[in-house]
């Protein structure tokens, strides 16, 4: 039974967070796997001990591994800000810095912009498909109508934040994930997903009542420049993704030949091809 749920979860990942086939990152460079990437022991939402798998290093890189950055924002310390086209959230701290993490991001729906507030925290949250859904898809979601309990089946993952506006659920999650080779891309139906290790550390910061900021896709341009999607389907900025093609561009090469080396492969304008979340979880 545990694996009839577990293959659901996966292809459902459900569409709160539809995983993807797992690909080989551009990992970070030959180094030990961080602490805080490593398997951790939690508690599970029926006291059961639960062990959260180390993070594969192939899945970590540059953009999408947690680290301290310094932040540009206007956002005052205590403040998380979601940026969908960048792929990035942050968690503001003082003296112009935050700490930033990598997050999968869902490519379609109504999308979520502005401001709101952490008004619930759940580990082991359960999920359950939207009546949309069941409807749209009724062999799929039809099963699991009642919902799936909080577990490592749940495409949820270990913890989640919600969003509200105005005393109103948005719909819009903060949450964990099943699949890990996810982090970085545009991979999900609907949501913002952290690598389990990201999600329990955020959530244990995050107090009820903080503020969230989920930037436009002029806010994203303006804050952190002109992004562009390489071939495994992360973002990058745009002058780090041509500066490679420009360099390895042979000096006597035709024009056309140097126009078509030093051009990422990436889509140049990803707002055009990507919205922000519309959250199908409840």
């Amino acid at each position: 039974m545990r694996i009839a749920s577990l293959s659901l979860a996966l292809v459902v990942g459900l569409s709160a967070c539809a995983p993807t086939t797992p690909e080989t990152a551009a990992p970070v460079a030959d180094a030990p796997l961080p602490s805080y990437y490593q398997a951790r022991q939690d508690v599970g939402p029926n006291g059961e001990p639960i062990t959260i798998n180390a993070v594969k290093r192939a899945y970590l890189n540059e953009r999408n591994q947690r680290q301290r950055v310094p932040y540009n924002g206007p956002e005052e310390p205590g403040t998380i800000v979601v940026d969908p086209y960048a792929r990035v959230l942050y968690d503001v701290m003082p003296g112009g810095e935050a700490m930033r993490f990598g997050v999968a991001v869902g490519k379609a729906g109504t999308g979520f912009a502005g401001n709101g507030v952490i008004s619930r925290k759940q580990a082991w949250p359960s999920w359950t498909p939207t009546a949309n859904m069941i409807r749209t898809n009724p062999a799929l979601y039809g099963p699991v109508s009642g919902g799936l309990s909080g577990g490592l089946d749940n495409p949820l993952g270990a913890r989640a934040l919600y969003l509200y506006r105005n005393g109103q659920d948005t719909y819009y999650r903060i949450h964990g994930t099943v699949d890990s080779s996810s982090i970085g891309k545009a991979t999900s139906a609907g949501c913002i997903r952290l690598f389990q290790q990201d999600i329990i550390d955020l959530f244990d910061d995050t107090e009820i009542g903080t503020q969230v900021k989920v930037r436009t896709p002029a806010e994203s341009l303006a804050l952190e420049g002109p992004m562009v999607e390489t071939p495994q389907g992360y973002v990058v900025p745009a002058a780090q993704a041509q500066a490679p093609a420009a360099a390895a561009t042979p000096a006597a090469a035709p024009a056309a030949q140097t126009a078509a080396l030093a051009a990422p492969t990436a889509v140049m304008d990803p707002y055009a091809a990507m919205s922000p979340v519309e959250s199908a979880v409840q």
